[in-house]
């Protein structure tokens, strides 16, 4: 079993990232979005969207700081073991706060929001239940290692994070892996069950970057006032200036 989830797993789910990706891609073009409910409700929709996508970016940004930056080097420039960990467990925990209160109130809003339940798919469902398992996870860990930050299993990048760096190499380190404490091999299979699913769900609009956005034209708006609504047109001509009124 070890070596099917730390020796195994990791590379099924790399083939699913990048294959199921590339097959979205080319069959799945015009599905590959968020599908937006923000036409049936967008009050919570304001408050938990960003709460959510700043708070997983966030903690996207934590892991990948702890997981690929060696312990040796943040020891080179300085930074002991005991701050590098209330940094990480003091931005961990905001983050983790946020996310979860974020999505908290998506599945709210989706459960309580007629045409926004209506609109939800069983696809859906699953990723919102895989997401907030490893939401959970995550922020139980974090939460455990500030309640007892020397206590056994805390520092994982003597262990979660070798193994995650070697499985890039092609040569898994199972060892270090099973020396991590349950809680973190519980977080990483739900973490790699929730990156099997990206491709297949609404997830996968996480590997669209909006540069477009950077580039594009100015769009001008219409303001909606008094004088464009109906049965109150300015009684001018359109070629005349402002300020002419009809000489009829």
């Amino acid at each position: 079993m070890s070596i099917f989830l730390w020796g195994v797993l990791p590379y099924i789910t790399l083939l699913c990232v990048i294959g199921g990706t590339i097959w979205r891609y080319r069959y799945d073009k015009f599905g590959w979005t968020t599908r937006s409910s923000e036409l049936y409700e967008s009050r919570l929709l304001r408050i938990g969207s960003p709460l959510f996508h700043y708070g997983i970016l966030a903690v996207i940004a934590g892991h990948a700081m702890g997981l690929i930056i060696p312990e040796s080097w943040t020891d080179a420039v300085g930074i002991s073991e005991t701050t590098y960990h209330w940094i990480a467990a003091g931005g961990g925990i905001v983050a983790a706060i946020a996310a979860v209160v974020g999505v908290a109130i998506l599945i709210y809003r989706r459960r309580t929001i007629g045409p926004v339940f209506v609109a939800t798919t069983r696809n859906d469902k699953l990723m919102y239940a895989v997401l907030v398992a490893a939401l959970i996870a995550g922020t139980y860990i974090t939460i455990v290692g500030m309640i007892d930050p020397h206590g056994e299993g805390v520092n994982y990048r003597e262990t979660v994070s070798p193994w995650f760096r070697s499985v890039f190499a092609f040569q898994p380190d199972i060892d270090a892996m099973e020396a991590a404490p349950l809680r973190f091999h519980i977080h990483a299979v739900i973490g790699m069950i929730m990156f099997i699913l990206v491709p297949f769900t609404r997830l996968v609009h996480i590997f669209t970057a909006p540069l477009h956005y950077l580039f594009r034209p100015y769009i001008v708006y219409r303001s909606k006032d008094s004088r464009s609504a109906p049965g109150n047109a300015p009684s001018r001509r359109g070629w005349d200036p402002i300020g002419v009124k009809d000489r009829d």
